[in-house]
């Protein structure tokens, strides 16, 4: 563990980026990043939140993305569970007796769902928005698709600078996401492939997962419909410790919405106790979304 990047066992730098508190820490955070996107991320929206509450909070370039290299290239969902699973026990070992919570936006929240099924890594997970909808929800069209041209063209980027789907309603926040020069703005159709098995390996893995965690959604994601995301809900182990909060108004990227201080809230208010009720109330929105089904 350096001050600016986690080494894997293999030699692979991951850039490491942290914010601290003005004192001494109470918890730790550890954030990974979605699909595209690198560890600063977090720095605008969700850092101050977090470190004004006196949690220190760390992110990481996952493998192919960021300064990382071979940057666009995919790295294998198993070999990003496995990083998860080292930077944790990395973090944990720079802040001993300190609890360690994990948060995933999106791509991350997929593999801190496969890592957590292999081992105990944190003392809590945050899932926001979670990539869980596998090639059964994608139909058969874009099945047959994605299969056909990563067999052909494997390494054919397609350009990703404008989303087809409105990530936030934070106009601010999504400028500034997508002018970022570390933001990649190119998917190659292998990476598109490697995202989608990753996602059937962490909805496969739901079954035995039985971390604790904080599930986050939004009625207005248009990356990740409900429908998978309920379906992965229903496989978690019955009486497992997790918990699900539904935001009527927000996004795919929560913590960067207009509404991102009362997700933020919830997450710290679960920190310090996983069983009282959520502020904003979206854990009683979660019950009447849920039992709407």
């Amino acid at each position: 563990l350096r001050d600016d990047a986690l080494i894997m066992a293999d030699g692979v730098r991951l850039p490491l980026h942290a914010w601290q508190p003005e004192g001494p820490p109470r918890a730790v955070m550890l954030a990974l990043h979605g699909m595209n996107e690198y560890g600063r991320s977090y720095a605008e929206d969700a850092a101050p939140w977090f470190t004004g509450a006196g949690v220190a909070l760390y992110a990481y370039d996952q493998r192919g993305f960021g300064s990382t290299a071979p940057r666009g290239v995919w790295p294998g969902r198993e070999t990003l569970a496995q990083d998860a699973i080292t930077a944790a026990g990395l973090i944990r070992a720079r802040h001993p007796g300190l609890p360690l919570y994990m948060l995933g936006e999106s791509m991350g929240g997929a593999v801190l769902v496969l890592a957590g099924s292999k081992a105990p890594i944190a003392d809590g997970l945050v899932l926001s928005a979670p990539a869980l909808r596998g090639r059964n929800s994608l139909g058969w069209p874009a099945r047959w698709t994605l299969d056909v041209m990563a067999a052909l063209v494997p390494g054919l980027a397609f350009s990703s600078s404008a989303p087809l789907f409105r990530p936030t309603d934070n106009l601010e926040a999504w400028r500034r996401w997508s002018s970022d020069p570390q933001l990649l703005k190119q998917t190659r159709v292998d990476a598109v492939a490697g995202l989608v098995d990753l996602m059937d390996a962490a909805t496969a893995a739901l079954p035995r997962f039985t971390a604790p965690a904080l599930v986050l959604y939004g009625a207005k994601d248009e990356l990740v419909p409900p429908a998978p995301i309920r379906a992965a809900l229903a496989q978690l182990p019955h009486g497992a410790a997790q918990r699900v909060a539904f935001y009527p108004e927000g996004h795919h990227m929560l913590l960067r919405d207009l509404g991102g201080a009362a997700v933020a809230g919830d997450i710290l208010a679960w920190m310090g106790s996983r069983a009282a009720p959520l502020p904003s109330g979206a854990d009683q929105a979660a019950a009447a979304w849920l039992g709407s089904g």
